[in-house]
């Protein structure tokens, strides 16, 4: 658990904050526009044009790109990191849409950053399947579809429940107990009905279970699949709260199952929780 958490723990530096002024460089700008009382891209940053027509039946964010309802801080070490975090935090919370065009320069003014660490976040979340690129215009928030979100839960399956099935058979109780504070936090979120939150907390419920099998790779592979199947079924607006809470609430009992070594009901478990609240 100690590695596990070592690894949640990164090097605070400035905070990207939704609708504040930025830090440095960037004076605070006026006027209606997006980020209307934030900080305002320097000239040079601004390489691209903001657009707010439709196009095909999409529309280009380019006043509000996000609908948060507060400032939230992310703590990381480089500007493009807090973006990144920001921006992953918005599409499980629903303030990115799926299907819908947002362009780096007004979701830059929204941070009050360059549209440069933007793009690169962007970019970054191309590669991990969670938007797409649309030429010279932006980046199009991805729309899941029910045999997508089916085939990641195979994969997973396949990944994970052999792991999970050697863990129950060679791990102490006591190791296991030490893990009960990650399946409180999870519970604890999904109470309060906190979605990103809940999927920051659940990510690392995972991350410590699978960390015991000592496969770097494995992390990697299980953390990068899980943020795929994760934030469309977050953001979705039939997910009721009973649904968060009754998923938070595997993650207890799957410890329970790991300490007892119940083979077959930690094999259930985890099959279920991936078609779950939590993809």
């Amino acid at each position: 658990m100690e590695q596990g958490a070592a690894r949640e723990r990164a090097t605070e530096g400035p905070s990207v904050r939704f609708g504040d002024p930025a830090p440095g460089p960037y004076a605070p700008g006026g006027g209606a526009g997006p980020g209307a009382g934030s900080a305002r891209v320097p000239e040079q940053a601004r390489g691209e044009h903001t657009h707010g027509e439709h196009t095909h039946g999409e529309h280009t964010h380019g006043e509000s790109p996000l609908a948060g309802d507060g400032p939230r801080t992310v703590r990381r070490h480089s500007v493009r990191g807090q973006v990144l975090d920001a921006l992953r935090t918005a599409l499980v919370a629903g303030e990115l849409r799926p299907g819908e065009v947002y362009s780096a320069p007004a979701l830059g003014e929204r941070f009050g950053v360059s549209a440069t660490p933007v793009r690169e976040a962007m970019q970054r979340l191309a590669v991990e399947g969670a938007v797409e690129v649309v030429p010279n215009r932006g980046f199009r928030v991805v729309v899941r579809t029910a045999r997508e979100l089916t085939e990641l839960a195979e994969v997973r399956a396949l990944i994970e429940v052999p792991v999970m099935l050697r863990l129950a058979r060679t791990v102490p109780a006591a190791r296991w107990a030490a893990l009960r504070p990650f399946a409180e936090a999870t519970g604890a979120a999904a109470a309060r009905g906190d979605r990103a939150h809940y999927a920051e907390t659940d990510r690392a419920f995972h991350r410590e279970v699978l960390a015991l099998a000592g496969n770097e790779q494995l992390l990697v592979i299980a953390d990068d699949l899980h943020r795929r199947s994760q934030w469309p079924l977050l953001s979705a607006p039939v997910l009721r709260h009973a649904d968060l809470v009754a998923d938070a609430a595997e993650h207890s009992a799957l410890l329970d199952a790991l300490v007892a070594r119940d083979l077959p009901v930690v094999e259930s478990l985890v099959r279920e929780h991936f078609t779950g609240a939590n993809g």
